[in-house]
């Protein structure tokens, strides 16, 4: 699937593999099994975002995917965000979309929010909105007719 399909087509919340078509090499060669990594994993669709300018700099759509968090005793000290832009070469594929019953809640409202997390109902949303600092965040309801449409149109994940 090529990026322009994840942007137009998947929804926020999907798990999200990608690939450059290399075979992974051998462990031993940990230089090029790095390399082979950073063009080759999955994450979670976290935002979109439409072409926008920046002076007379035009950046193109482009959506990011989080892929990992580094930390020790329950504390996140860094994470990773991948952002693809739809000119990215690389191969996608869905591994999983979100159920009807889940739960997205995004950092703040309107263009440019990201999602900060994915409960599996309204109840563990509302609580752990309760123990994360996000003033301004919105809870939005998976609806059935988004993953409806994903099975009339044939876009279930593999």
């Amino acid at each position: 699937m090529s990026a322009h399909m994840i942007y137009d087509n998947v929804p926020i919340g999907s798990l999200i593999a990608w690939s450059d078509g290399t075979p992974q090499p051998p462990k031993r060669i940990s230089r090029k099994l790095s390399t082979w990594q950073t063009r080759n994993s999955k994450g979670r669709l976290i935002q979109k975002q439409g072409e926008r300018g920046v002076g007379t700099v035009s950046l193109p759509a482009c959506f990011t995917l989080h892929e990992a968090d580094f930390g020790a005793d329950g504390v996140i000290a860094i994470r990773v965000h991948r952002t693809f832009s739809l000119e990215s070469k690389l191969y996608f594929t869905v591994l999983e979309r979100p159920a009807v019953v889940m739960v997205r809640i995004f950092d703040r409202p309107g263009e440019g929010a990201k999602l900060v997390h994915l409960a599996a109902h309204r109840p563990e949303a509302e609580e752990w909105l309760s123990r994360n600092g996000y003033p301004r965040a919105v809870l939005e309801e998976v609806s059935a007719d988004e993953v409806g449409a994903d099975i009339v149109e044939g876009r279930t994940a593999a």
